[in-house]
C-alpha cells in the first residue's frame, strides 16, 4: 500500500495497531521484528499508545488492544445499527406526519444528521445526511445537549459562543439553560426559526439499552404547519416514534 504525502507517524502507528488484528497479544521483541522499528522509537510509540488507551500491557508485559477500542467499537456499532433500526419507523412517521424526518447524533461538539426522509411538500426545509449543526440550535440538536451528562453540558455551555443562525436562535446562555431544563422535564423539544427562518421542528430523544440518549428524532417543516393543535399532534407522533426506536434498541423504561 502506498502512503504518499501522508503523516509517517500516523502510518507507523497504524502499522503497529494493525498487527493486533491477527494477534491478541504481542511482546516487545515480536513487535520489533514485525515493524522493523528501532527499539527506542518503538517504545516511545508504544508508551504513547498506552497513555491514550489504545494499547495496554498484561502482567507478563505483553501488549494488547486497550479499552479505547471497545468504546469506539461500541459507538460505531450503535451508530450503524441505529440507522437500520430507525429507518422503518422514520418512513412510517413521515407518512403519518407528512413532514421531513431527521435522525441526528452527537459528533464531537456538533450535531450530525445521519439519516433523513423528505416531505412530499413542494417547499422543503434544507437538511441532508452529513449536515452538521450547533448543539444549541434547533429542536433536534438541543435534545442531544439537554440529555448530556450534567458536567459535559455545562462545560459545553461555558466554552461555546452562541451564534445567531436565524431570527429565533437563542443567544442568552441563561435562557438556553432554562430551555434545556424544560426539554428534560417535558421529554421533547420544539424550535421555531432557530437555524433557518420560517421553519420549525419538534424532536424527541432516542435511548439505548442502558438508558442513555444516543440520538434524537425530529419532524421539520415550515412554521405555518407547526402551530396550534397540529403542533401537539406532531409532538405526539415524533415522541411515539422515538420511543419505538428506543424499544427496538433494547431500551426499557
Amino acid at each position: 500500500m502506498k502512503y504518499a504525502q501522508k503523516n509517517t507517524t500516523v502510518i507507523k502507528t497504524m502499522d503497529i495497531l494493525n498487527l493486533f488484528v491477527d494477534h491478541a497479544q504481542m511482546s516487545l521483541s515480536e513487535l520489533m521484528k514485525n515493524t522493523n522499528m528501532p527499539r527506542t522509537s518503538l517504545l516511545r510509540m508504544l508508551t504513547s499508545l498506552e497513555e491514550i488507551g489504545f494499547l495496554r500491557r498484561d502482567a507478563m508485559g505483553n501488549y494488547e488492544l486497550g479499552l479505547s477500542f471497545l468504546q469506539f467499537g461500541q459507538l460505531v456499532a450503535e451508530r450503524m445499527d441505529i440507522r437500520a433500526i430507525a429507518l422503518p419507523v422514520m418512513r412510517q412517521l413521515q407518512l403519518d406526519a407528512d413532514e421531513a424526518v431527521n435522525l441526528v447524533i452527537t459528533d464531537g461538539q456538533e450535531a450530525l444528521y445521519i439519516e433523513k426522509i423528505d416531505t412530499s411538500h413542494q417547499v422543503k426545509v434544507y437538511t441532508r445526511i452529513g449536515r452538521r449543526a450547533p448543539l444549541f440550535g434547533g429542536a433536534c440538536p438541543r435534545i442531544l445537549l439537554a440529555f448530556m451528562p450534567d458536567a459535559d453540558r455545562e462545560r459545553y455551555l461555558e466554552e461555546t459562543a452562541l451564534i445567531s443562525y436565524a431570527k429565533g436562535t437563542i443567544l442568552g446562555k441563561q435562557e438556553l439553560r432554562r430551555e434545556l431544563e424544560e426539554v428534560r422535564r417535558l421529554g421533547y423539544s420544539v424550535s421555531h426559526g432557530e437555524l433557518q427562518d420560517f421553519t420549525s421542528a419538534v424532536a424527541a430523544p432516542i435511548y439505548n439499552q442502558h438508558g442513555q440518549v444516543i440520538a434524537s428524532l425530529s419532524l421539520a417543516g415550515l412554521t405555518e404547519r407547526f402551530k396550534g393543535e397540529r403542533l401537539q399532534l406532531l409532538i405526539d407522533l415524533v415522541s411515539a416514534a422515538a420511543r419505538e426506536i428506543s424499544i427496538r434498541l433494547g431500551w426499557r423504561k
